[in-house]
């Protein structure tokens, strides 16, 4: 990881004598993660940083190490400092984590005590305490530096431009008590309080040292604390707009219910920027505080493993895991709060070839349905994973439905990724290989641009599944997925599996479709976190909405690179005659829908690992296409 490190005392000295070089030096170490500073930031930079410098100078800090915009593990999320040093009485390492803000006028929201209106921003933000602490915890769950002593990790927001009276609401906010909050009126109270955790004239060098080189806690995967997170305590730390989110709908259902109104909350980001963690911890508080709330997603596979899962051994907990089609009959507002996980798989109507004959008949538009069923519908979606004809799930969808009932939405756009280790590079990388972010940009290479993520291009299926079980065999997670370009088969009689995904002499079944175990293999809701289902290769639809550490992607004969004739630049040519997905291949499917399902398909496949991706392509001229845009970059720790 690239490290952004100064003493205190050459910190002070380089903003004092040229501030743009400490401005171009961020900038270039961030470009190294795939992160691109605008002016924005830039400017906070400019404002803030002086300010710290000049407080740990004045209190005497000036051998404390400063890392500055310290990425967290598996996110894109950045402190603005840590500061490392000795502590004053015990003389162990000390760590600060300082959240600066700018802000000069700020007020709660509504008089909640966890949101914030700025003075000036478009959107709502979460008071300062909250947004340091989560941070704080987040960095004692993932960094082997704390393993065993959280305690030597605090941490303060400090709102250097404010006076007392400019955010008054926010020193009386309970919030407060997560961690402490100074504005720059209570200046003297922040250097008292540095100097209470960090040491004079003690170098935080080794401190430094320690958290720079320490491992990445194994991520606390999604399924295996479910359970916690449901019947009993919060599992999760929820991180900026994730905690806004949750503050959010905690916030619609009390106004809900006692004003007897009703409104929706929209909730929008891309693969991994945690829209299903949101989900499982709104649910488990809403459980605490005995609110009538409900799951539901449109995808069998995690509404299985959900249930699985979370509610093993209670019925109870099962039931509150539904599909989106379990709503046709819904009492109006019978529910307080409806969690519609994956809403980008809303479909035009719930009906399937199962539905009674009267409810075929008056069936209504599915996200009718699911508006009417709560007072406060929570949509959370990625319009990029539609993957299926008749998925109708877009943030437009939704608000134009839900305005023409006259009820106000909440928006709020998740920003930051946890999937694909946290790597904005690495999603922009695939959306703009697939054409999905800019047709005119292009493709562009894989050189290392994250460097806290790997990518590679290898030569065979048996070279995939070799380095997989490696990564395996080193105690990581892995999965095989492939595009639906071979047959389905069922189990033979004798329950053996039939090897449909045939590549030369390599073979291996798909995942099964079922939800019972067949010949060792998962159901098809498990394939994903069962460790049985590493033989079986995985669908986009048992795939979509699960990770794991290492992700390896066949692209098969429906998605080829070819290169121009005249020797400018190539695209890609989408053939539909090489699917076996029925469901794409209806005369009812148009051309230009095949090909956006298509590569929506693949992009869903591409960004399901945590700590890298593999790539085979069956096409020849394809690897060796990719092959040019990936200089592959291995971690010294993946095997």
């Amino acid at each position: 990881m690239s490290v952004i490190r100064y003493s205190a005392a050459s910190l002070a000295s380089s903003l004092a004598s040229d501030m743009s070089s400490v401005e171009n030096h961020l900038a270039d170490q961030l470009s190294h993660q795939g992160v691109h500073v605008g002016v924005g930031e830039r400017r906070s930079w400019r404002n803030s940083l002086p300010a710290l410098a000049r407080d740990l100078s004045d209190a005497g800090l000036d051998e404390v190490e400063v890392l500055l915009e310290h990425r967290l593990p598996l996110t894109s999320k950045r402190t603005d400092a840590i500061l490392a040093g000795v502590h004053p009485r015990t003389g162990k390492h000390s760590y600060v984590v300082v959240e600066l803000k700018q802000w000069s006028q700020a007020n709660l929201w509504e008089d909640n005590d966890a949101l914030v209106e700025i003075d000036g921003a478009r959107y709502l933000s979460s008071h300062p305490s909250t947004q340091v602490a989560g941070y704080v915890q987040y960095l004692r769950d993932f960094s082997r530096a704390f393993e065993h002593t959280p305690e030597e990790l605090q941490g303060v927001a400090y709102l250097h431009n404010a006076t007392d009276f400019g955010v008054s609401d926010l020193l009386t906010s309970e919030e407060l008590a997560q961690a402490p909050m100074f504005t720059g009126e209570r200046r003297g109270q922040f250097i008292e309080y540095l100097q209470s955790l960090l040491a004079k004239d003690a170098s935080g060098a080794d401190a430094a040292d320690r958290l720079v080189r320490s491992k990445t806690a194994p991520s606390k995967q999604l399924m295996a604390v479910v359970a916690k997170e449901i019947r009993e305590q919060e599992q999760f730390v929820l991180l900026d707009e994730q905690r806004t989110v949750r503050d959010m709908v905690l916030h619609q259902v009390k106004k809900a219910a006692s004003a007897d109104s009703k409104s929706v909350v929209l909730v929008t980001g891309g693969p991994g920027s945690g829209k299903s963690v949101i989900a499982l911890s709104l649910m488990g508080e809403l459980a605490r505080e005995g609110r009538a709330a409900v799951h539901a997603t449109g995808s069998r596979s995690f509404t299985q493993t959900l249930r699985k899962v979370a509610g093993k051994g209670s019925s109870r907990t099962q039931g509150l895991f539904k599909y989106f089609n379990n709503f046709m009959e819904a009492e109006r507002n019978g529910l307080e709060v409806l969690i519609l996980d994956e809403a980008h798989r809303i479909r035009e109507k719930s009906v399937d070839r199962y539905t009674r004959k009267e409810l075929r008949e008056k069936a209504r538009a599915q996200v009718d349905e699911l508006l009417d069923a709560a007072r406060v519908p929570v949509f959370l979606l990625d319009q990029n994973q539609v993957v299926r004809p008749g998925e109708m799930g877009t943030p437009d969808d939704i608000r134009l439905a839900a305005e023409a009932k006259g009820l106000g939405v909440h928006q709020i756009d998740l920003a930051d990724q946890f999937r694909s280790g946290g790597s904005l590079a690495y999603i922009e990388w695939v959306e703009r290989l697939l054409g999905l972010r800019d047709a005119d940009a292009g493709p562009q290479p894989w050189d290392g641009a994250d460097e806290n993520f790997d990518v590679d291009v290898v030569d065979s299926p048996e070279e995939l599944e070799a380095r997989l079980q490696a990564y395996r065999n080193a105690g990581k997670g892995a999965r095989m997925t492939a595009g639906f370009c071979w047959p389905w088969s069922d189990p033979r009689d004798d329950g053996s599996l039939v090897p449909d995904v045939t590549i030369g002499s390599w073979k291996r079944p798909w995942n099964l479709r079922g939800e019972r175990s067949v010949g060792g293999a998962p159901p098809s809701a498990l394939w994903a976190t069962d460790p049985a289902g590493f033989s079986q290769v995985g669908c986009v639809y048992t795939a979509q909405g699960f990770e794991y550490d290492w992700n390896g992607v066949i692209l098969g004969p429906d998605l080829v690179w070819r290169q121009a004739a005249d020797g400018g630049r190539g695209a890609w040519l989408v053939r539909r005659a090489e699917s076996r997905d029925g469901e794409l291949t209806k005369k009812s499917v148009t051309e230009a829908q095949f090909d956006r399902l298509t590569r929506n398909t693949y992009k869903v496949l591409l960004t399901r690992g945590m700590v890298g991706t593999l790539i085979y392509s069956t096409d020849g001229e394809t690897r060796d296409f990719l092959r040019s845009l990936v200089h592959a970059r291995r971690l010294e720790n993946d095997a």
